[in-house]
């Protein structure tokens, strides 16, 4: 191969002819100005594989040898070719300076993979380099690229699809269709020089959409293998954001094949008792339901019917997508592709499958839905229905399935989940108030459990419901022990932020005693910060606030440079009103210093800072500017330094008031039209 693309390798413009070798060397476009060195490097490379491979085939052997005699084995592409890919690899990482160099460059590439190009893809080598070229060739080249490796009937786009290197060339060719409308330089050519031959430019600008439209045929025909397939069910997720008109991110290259994106943190049981009383403690494991972020193009008509007509399919073989968790993510992918750009299509589907799991039979009395909550599988697939179903589902769901288990399916290890999103999509609707009433009897049992998420996600859910924001907060305290009496109210947020019961945290030996034992702020987790930060949104935070004031400057400052107790202390402080905001500054002075150290306290003053009133300013820029030299020198508080201009405030301080005075009626003038 190496042998004939140093022949094709020439700038057609510039008019190299083949028998000028030297000028063929110093210009050639496909293999990059190497030198000998790299040669030589290919010739022994190609002796060694041949060598190895028992001399069969020429070094410049354009396809591929069997593994044996029998030729069983899968075709491998030969030692010369694989080192040829090797080195396009290394010219595309050098990049190029001009748009006609790449474009010939990716030209002379093509030719070579045409005839072989199933072979390239399902190569590492060769896949790696295609997945690199693609995004630099026109529509029209990856379209030609997509018809080889779909044969004549697209059949074989099944082979490549479920190969584990040429199912991430696939989604690389599928990844280039927002480019879809997009003429390369040598097309504009063509079209120019040929004006009026319509036919010829519809048939370069439409290939690329034939070749998709091919590929979604055959992931139709052969659905149940494509879904259930580590590497086809990849291929098959794409497809659907390709149909839909839009891209997700792209798999990296440190993910292994068959791995999926979805995941979720289990938290494991962290209690214990202690004289008889439970604690609470979650490990400081932060949750991973983050929101897939997807970029919307222009698709083609045809594509909006081939998505209905995919989905049809795959609600064909729901009962695959229920039970396996590759072909589950499948399904979630349909579901989240159609919830904002076809909501009807996605109502039908959320309901089809509601319908699919409750028409199973179970034991009397029991619903079937209970059974698939429980699965490892089928709870992912049932996450993402009660994320995007509408409120008559939601209502149906609850009345009919699980009203009465909630508590049970909370403190479980996988149905938990479920339940979270239940929660935070019921939020709005009236049957939240029955789905918060249900879960509160239980609270102590789901604390217990350590699924802090149920917990967290209805904390977040009464922040928006005020009716229900005073019970839960009462519940919490009866939950940590310090409703009563009511002097151990004082107790609630270090409780809270480390998960701990009142006993436990203060070491009291009489669960009944009114007596508190001082203690230094301590095991502050992440879930516990959670928790605080959602009930710092709550209309009513006299019981948070007065906690904080009862805590010491030490614990303050503690609190303050904590990774997760950071965030609590930044909105207590930026939400209180200005007197408020006042009381707890008073406890914060003599630990700016400290805090401006803190990689995590620097942040916090930061936001003090641009929620304080110009005296509050003053009075923390008057504790600073003494330590000028720490400060300056330090990696974090050398940026506090430059943003709160302190320089300014030593030199120049009438004038350093008047701008501070200004950015604070600018802050006050966009919060009250925020409002």
């Amino acid at each position: 191969m190496l042998a004939k693309m140093e022949e094709n390798n020439q700038w057609r413009e510039a008019g190299l002819k083949r028998k000028y070798p030297e000028d063929r060397e110093r210009m050639r476009g496909g293999v990059g100005e190497r030198g000998d060195e790299d040669r030589n490097r290919g010739r022994e490379a190609g002796e060694q594989g041949e060598g190895k491979r028992g001399g069969a085939g020429g070094r410049g052997s354009r396809g591929g040898r069997g593994g044996g005699e029998g030729g069983g084995a899968k075709k491998r592409l030969d030692a010369l070719s694989v080192g040829y890919f090797r080195r396009v690899g290394e010219r595309l990482s050098e990049g190029f300076t001009e748009d006609e160099e790449r474009v010939l460059f990716v030209e002379n590439v093509l030719t070579e993979v045409k005839g072989q190009a199933a072979l390239v893809a399902m190569d590492v080598t060769g896949s790696v380099t295609l997945q690199r070229l693609l995004p630099l060739a026109s529509p029209g080249q990856v379209g030609e690229v997509l018809a080889e490796l779909g044969g004549e009937s697209g059949s074989d786009f099944k082979t490549v699809s479920c190969d584990k290197c040429g199912g991430h060339v696939l989604e690389s060719a599928l990844r280039q269709m927002p480019r879809w409308r997009q003429k390369s330089s040598s097309e504009e050519e063509k079209t120019a020089t040929t004006e009026g031959d319509s036919e010829t430019e519809g048939e370069d600008c439409g290939i690329l959409e034939a070749q998709v439209l091919s590929l979604c045929h055959v992931v139709m025909e052969h659905c149940a293998e494509f879904i259930r397939h580590t590497h086809g069910s990849h291929v098959a997720r794409t497809l659907i954001h390709v149909l839909a008109g839009c891209l997700g991110p792209a798999r990296t290259d440190t993910a292994r094949p068959g791995t999926h994106t979805h995941t979720r943190t289990q938290l494991s049981k962290h209690t214990h008792t202690h004289n008889n009383l439970t604690v609470y403690f979650v490990p400081g494991v932060k949750d991973r339901n983050v929101t897939t972020q997807l970029t919307y193009f222009e698709a083609p008509t045809s594509f909006w019917w081939e998505l209905k007509t995919l989905s049809t399919s795959l609600m064909d073989n729901v009962n695959v997508c229920v039970t396996d968790a590759v072909a589950s993510t499948v399904f979630q992918t349909m579901l989240t592709v159609c919830h904002r750009n076809r909501p009807k299509l996605c109502k039908l589907l959320t309901k089809g499958i509601v319908e699919y799991l409750t028409s199973l039979s179970s034991a009397p009395g029991v619903s079937p839905l209970l059974v698939f909550l429980k699965d490892q599988a089928s709870s992912r697939l049932i996450e993402i229905v009660l994320q995007l179903s509408h409120k008559a589902l939601l209502r149906d769901l609850y009345k009919n399935h699980l009203q009465g288990q909630l508590v049970t399916l909370a403190i479980h290890p996988i149905a938990n989940f479920p339940i979270q999103r239940l929660t935070a999509a019921s939020t709005n609707y009236k049957v939240f108030l029955k789905v918060f009433d249900e879960l509160a009897e239980g609270l102590e049992a789901i604390l217990a459990a350590g699924h802090m998420g149920v917990i967290v996600q209805l904390t977040d859910s009464c922040a928006e419901r005020e009716e229900k924001q005073g019970e839960m907060m009462q519940r919490l305290l009866n939950a940590f022990h310090c409703a009563e009496p009511a002097s151990r109210h004082t107790a609630c947020l270090p409780l809270f932020l480390s998960l701990l019961t009142h006993e436990v945290y203060y070491s009291s030996e009489a669960a009944e005693g009114n007596t508190q034992t001082e203690r230094p702020l301590s095991s502050i987790c992440y879930h516990g910060s959670r928790l605080v930060q959602s009930l710092a949104k709550f209309k009513d935070r006299s019981l948070l606030l007065n906690s904080l004031r009862s805590l010491t400057p030490a614990d303050h400052l503690t609190l303050g440079t904590d990774q997760s107790g950071s965030h609590v202390l930044q909105l207590l402080v930026t939400s209180s009103s200005d007197k408020g905001r006042g009381k707890i500054l008073r406890r914060l002075e003599g630990q700016y210093v400290q805090m401006a150290c803190s990689r995590y306290g620097s942040r916090v003053l930061e936001a003090v800072w641009n929620s304080a009133t110009v005296p509050q300013r003053q009075s923390i820029a008057k504790e600073l500017v003494p330590c000028e030299t720490q400060l300056r020198s330090g990696q974090f508080s050398r940026h506090v330094w430059a943003k709160f201009a302190l320089t300014h405030f030593v030199k120049r301080r009438a004038q350093w008031q008047e701008v501070q005075t200004g950015e604070s009626k600018k802050r006050k003038l966009f919060s009250d039209i925020l409002e």
